[in-house]
């Protein structure tokens, strides 16, 4: 009974977002208050419902509730509790219904924190959102139905959560990109919201850039905990693939950056506007697009949704209208958004304007790397093209490099028009530093002198340097000014600071890595990174659902030792068989040991990694992440929340903006 109220309450809210789209969207164009209040009040039940279908598929999963299929097919009676709660969303039906939960989440936050905004504009901001929200809850309850029964015979037990999701990656993962994911829906509907209405001002750029920063720093640290889970889960000791899910992820991420580099500009300026308009359309595009990648079937992933391509096409369908209307829309606005602003070749605008071409540049060689192979595939009615690593890292890499150098000038460049000479002196002497620094750190690190991790740092320290410099000159020089700079300016700070956190990580791993597969014996040893492994032997244990044996090393060097258990795990339901690393982890270097078979008595097969600085990778991520919820906590938005006054004419630092 609770799944068919489940999947009642989801019709309910299909109902109640429909009304909200056509009262918000009709009392916007009518001006009529009743109306907009109506639809604004719509909000809150479509929340309460696709929140009451969520909780009624928890139920089944916590309940064993076989007879419905979803339950049956991804959870199990051993399935500790949990990986109960968070299979709800380990596979297609449930994960996409979490994905229509925090889209009714987001819906509703904006409604109650944008009671500031004029009813028009505000109305037309939660009628797009409600569009969204008919088209999810349709792809649910036509292709996707989660709470579909198995009738009359039921199975007495489950068959099992996918092993490589029986991992607490799965709870916190999924939920945080997928909010990131949605929340972009928030800018794309004050965009579009702004298009119709005709008013293209500074305004709607304030309005939408708190929003914005949320949903990128939940992106962020969704894709951050991603990678750290691939890390330490898959057994392989990679934390980036340039795999195809991956950069679903990743595409919408640099656009997001873009977007929020342009929505500065906008709110301050004045200018960028046209870009704002159509990163904004973009970023929610590719947001959907992968949603469409993991969905689909068309793409080959570990971490994709293996199911039919109906599915996919539904999605696909949905994403060619959103995606299709916005242009249409853009493109009939387009006389009402040209910039009237001007600035200098040498200024701030330009370094930004520079900052979201490179940006777009790196979207660009994702997405041909991504999509090329469908692409040949179809033209050539079945050949196969594989895009590999290379293609990633020699084409990226040089763009990320030229963006990390203009990210250190851009912000110590003044509006409008900045000298030469201004720059020069501002950063000469730091540019010589940094050069210094970037060329001699690598001699501190073992093995071979590279000049890639010598050009990394040297571009790290710069960009570090530079930030420092600019925040000590806007203290005054006194520890005691530091306080008076802005929430805003600290998250910037701190998230280019990240950046350059991760450059460190991702370049020195990348490079000085060691890694070798061996068979060990027990009692025997292998030397790597300046360490020792004895391997022990193995013995059995056992888990909640699983049996494994177990290896024991012991690791000596560096003035200690410590000992390492990774484990070859079955688990009793599916009769899967999974490696789990043992990792002994540390802010300058992961020693990481994975089990593989055995080959003969007493002797088992073995992958060591030495990984220096890897953790710099995921530790540079949630900086970049808190600069982003940083910014959002600045005064001026409360301020704005607390008078309803106009952000076209609000003042920053004295002066009007």
């Amino acid at each position: 009974m609770i799944p068919e109220l489940g999947h009642f309450c989801l019709i309910i809210a299909l109902s109640i977002s429909v009304v909200q789209c056509l009262t918000s969207f009709t009392g916007a164009y009518r001006n009529d208050a009743i109306l907009m209040r109506v639809g604004s009040s719509m909000v809150a039940g479509q929340f309460v419902f696709v929140l009451l279908g969520f909780a009624a598929l928890v139920y089944a999963f916590v309940n064993s509730d076989f007879s419905v299929a979803y339950v049956a097919r991804n959870s199990n009676t051993l399935l500790p509790m949990q990986f109960k709660v968070s299979a709800v969303w380990g596979a297609h039906e449930g994960s996409f219904l979490l994905w229509t939960l925090i889209m009714s989440a987001w819906t509703l936050a904006v409604a109650v924190f944008s009671r500031h905004l004029p009813g028009d504009v505000r109305a037309r901001v939660l009628g797009v959102m409600g569009v969204l929200s008919v088209g999810f809850l349709l792809f649910l309850l036509v292709t996707s139905n989660p709470f579909e029964r198995i009738v009359p015979f039921a199975p007495d037990n489950g068959a099992d959560l996918n092993p490589l999701l029986q991992d607490f990656g799965l709870i916190v993962h999924p939920p945080l990109l997928y909010t990131g994911y949605v929340g972009f829906s928030v800018a794309f509907a004050f965009a579009i919201a702004a298009l119709l209405s005709g008013k293209l001002d500074a305004s709607w750029a304030r309005w939408s850039r708190p929003w914005t920063n949320l949903a990128w720093a939940f992106l962020t640290v969704g894709i951050t905990l991603g990678s750290w889970w691939a890390y330490y889960e898959l057994g392989w000791g990679g934390w980036w693939f340039w795999d195809p899910v991956e950069n679903a992820s990743f595409m919408p991420w640099l656009a997001g950056t873009a977007l929020i580099h342009s929505l500065a500009v906008t709110e301050k300026r004045g200018t960028f506007k046209s870009w704002t308009v159509l990163l904004a359309i973009t970023t929610f595009s590719l947001s959907l697009l992968g949603a469409f990648i993991v969905r689909s079937g068309i793409l080959t992933s570990v971490h994709a949704f293996a199911v039919d391509p109906e599915r996919g096409l539904f999605i696909l369908g949905f994403f060619v209208l959103v995606v299709g209307s916005s242009l249409v829309l853009y493109a009939m606005r387009v006389p009402l958004i040209r910039s009237r602003v001007n600035f200098s070749g040498l200024s701030r605008e330009t370094f930004l304007l520079t900052n979201n071409l490179l940006l777009i540049v790196a979207l660009s060689i994702v997405f041909v790397g991504t999509f090329y192979p469908l692409a040949y595939e179809a033209a050539t009615g079945g050949g196969k093209i594989s895009v590999g690593v290379p293609y990633f890292n020699s084409l990226f890499i040089p763009v990320m490099a030229v963006l990390t150098f203009a990210l250190g000038v851009g912000h110590t460049a003044r509006w409008k028009k900045t000298g030469t000479a201004f720059l020069v002196k501002k950063l000469g002497f730091v540019l010589l530093v940094s050069f210094g620094l970037g060329v001699v750190l690598p001699l501190l690190l073992d093995g071979v002198y590279r000049w890639e991790v010598a050009l990394a740092l040297v571009l790290a320290v710069w960009v570090a340097a530079t930030h420092l410099k600019d925040l000590w000159f806007r203290a005054g020089g006194s520890l005691s000014g530091l306080a008076r700079i802005s929430a805003g300016y600290y998250g910037m700070l701190i998230a280019h600071l990240g950046f350059a956190v991760v450059l460190v990580g991702v370049c020195i791993t990348s490079h000085y890595s060691l890694e070798r597969d061996v068979r060990l014996g027990f009692g025997e040893s292998l030397e790597l990174g300046g360490l020792n492994f004895t391997f022990q032997g193995v013995a059995n244990t056992q888990g909640d659902n699983y049996s494994a044996t177990r290896g024991s090393l012991l690791v000596s060097g560096d003035g200690s030792s410590y000992w390492l258990y990774p484990e070859k795990r079955k688990y009793l339901s599916s009769n899967q068989v999974m490696s789990e690393a043992a990792i002994n982890a540390g802010l300058f270097k992961d020693v990481y040991v994975s089990l593989g078979e055995p080959v003969a008595d007493n002797t088992w097969t073995l992958r060591v990694h030495y990984k220096p600085f890897v953790r710099w990778t995921w530790l540079g991520g949630l900086f970049m992440a808190l600069g982003g919820v940083l910014a959002i906590a600045d005064k001026r938005y409360r301020r704005l929340r607390q008078t309803g006054r106009n952000p076209a004419t609000a003042t920053l630092g004295g002066a009007t903006v």
